[in-house]
């Protein structure tokens, strides 16, 4: 886990997006780590199996106990080579003896998925380390190839202090830094296109954003869009905008068709400041679940991200501030930390903490503005429908704000629903300057706002 990616200037603005969770949730990965007094690898396994609908582990080693553990599971892993191993296995006879020492007694019957070799490399300075990380990376592979193992790809997660942030501060100029790009990530970029495999990112909103505007950090509202100059696109989180700032960064090189997997991300429940809460880090996860279900990014619109959730459970015994020892989904003791849909039976697929009834008290409605255009208000229409939270339906054909069937009404009605959503603070009424509160009703006929 990164502990300082670079600040980002642009994206020290409030925002969050409205979240329902779906009625069902298809599966997410979570990262086990081990630093407390957790139960056996034999209970965690047969609880992920039967208890949740987590499908995918990733681990920060290649621990015999936890591999035997998952066998005949289902439930794919991602192993870690540890970062000091990685300058011998830059030696393919020694990629050879690792691959049969740690791969090959347990696969296939247990799933493992992904060899990522060493975590956050770059962050560390060691520059032998770093000018071994790709060669190992290709004879591991090599290893696997010659051993007839074909379905477990190999990688390595990066930090996103990989990436150079420009004085604009957009997600469409990200690149990364000049020291790494042409000379380490690139050749790393091209094996991955050559080998199918996925590039792996650990983008954390947690680190490096500013006090003062925590909810960009957080998808909670009320918020300020940010609009990339270049693009026109439109941020309302700080995820999104790391997220589309590696695309670009990828893409700059030509690889913009590279998988990209995010192997770590999360909010911690508790932590040295108030910002560290169970309800945060539930509301920061279920937002990272759905985009990992294919509501994608600006740049990236409907596309699915691989996720592994930072953590499984809180590790009591890791050093540090205290947000080190609670991100986790899970007790010890199995018992949830917060909620996000991930249990079945009881748990799975329940709906997110409920929000506050929204209260028309004092009178205050959001409308459009009366020079918005028909594509702005249409683009408003599209973008409250598209999050979740608010009930479209009255504007459907049938519905009790259908008639009078005017597109202004029917931006109207969503956007105040939005806006009632979200506390009635005037900035969940902005829509990029077409909406404008208002203290008369507009309510029309059975049209009841």
């Amino acid at each position: 886990m990164a502990t300082a990616p670079p600040l980002i200037s642009f994206l020290l603005i409030s925002a969050a997006v409205l979240l329902t969770f779906p009625a069902a949730i298809s599966s997410i990965g979570v990262n086990y780590g081990t630093l407390g007094n957790l139960p056996p690898p034999t209970q965690v396994a047969n609880f992920l199996k039967t208890q949740t609908s987590i499908d995918s582990v990733k681990i920060f080693n290649v621990d015999p106990n936890i591999l035997r553990a998952f066998a005949g599971t289902g439930i794919s892993v991602v192993v870690t080579v540890p970062n000091g191993d990685i300058p011998a296995l830059a030696n393919g006879m020694q990629a050879r003896r690792w691959v049969s020492a740690n791969i090959l007694p347990f696969h296939p019957q247990t799933k493992i998925k992904y060899i990522s070799v060493g975590n956050e490399i770059l962050l560390t300075g060691d520059n032998n380390t770093i000018s071994k990380l790709l060669p190992a990376m290709r004879t591991i592979n090599s290893a696997l190839v010659r051993a007839g193992v074909r379905d477990v790809k190999v990688t390595t997660a990066h930090s996103l202090n990989i990436i150079a942030y420009d004085l604009h501060g957009a997600p469409s100029r990200g690149r990364f830094r000049p020291v790494w790009e042409k000379n380490i990530l690139a050749p790393i970029l091209a094996f991955h296109r050559q080998t199918k495999s996925p590039f792996m990112v650990n983008p954390y909103p947690y680190f490096g954003f500013d006090p003062k505007n925590v909810n960009f950090a957080i998808f909670r509202s009320p918020y300020k869009a940010v609009r990339d100059p270049f693009t026109r696109k439109i941020y309302t989180n700080m995820y999104d905008a790391l997220m589309d700032s590696t695309y670009s960064a990828m893409k700059a090189l030509g690889y913009g068709d590279v998988n990209i997997v995010v192997g770590e991300t999360g909010w911690p429940s508790a932590c040295d400041a108030p910002w560290c809460s169970p309800a945060n880090a539930a509301w920061f996860n279920l937002n990272i679940i759905r985009r990992a279900q294919g509501q994608g990014t600006p740049l990236m619109p409907k596309r699915r991200f691989e996720t592994y959730i930072f953590g499984l459970f809180n590790e009591e015994s890791k050093p540090g501030p205290t947000a080190e020892r609670n991100w986790g989904l899970f007790r010890s003791d199995f018992s949830p930390v917060y909620d996000v849909g991930l249990l079945r039976g009881g748990g799975r697929g329940r709906p997110a903490p409920a929000l506050p009834a929204p209260s028309t008290a004092g009178g205050k409605w959001c409308v459009a503005k009366s020079g918005a255009t028909n594509a702005q208000l249409q683009a408003n229409i599209d973008w409250v429908c598209s999050q979740g939270g608010v009930d479209c339906k009255p504007i459907q054909a049938g519905g009790s704000c259908f008639n009078p069937s005017s597109l202004r009404m029917h931006a109207s009605f969503v956007m105040n629903a939005y806006f009632q959503k979200n506390g009635r603070s005037d900035g969940s009424c902005h829509f990029s300057g077409t909406g404008v509160v208002v203290r008369s009703n507009p309510s029309d006929g059975a049209c009841k706002f």
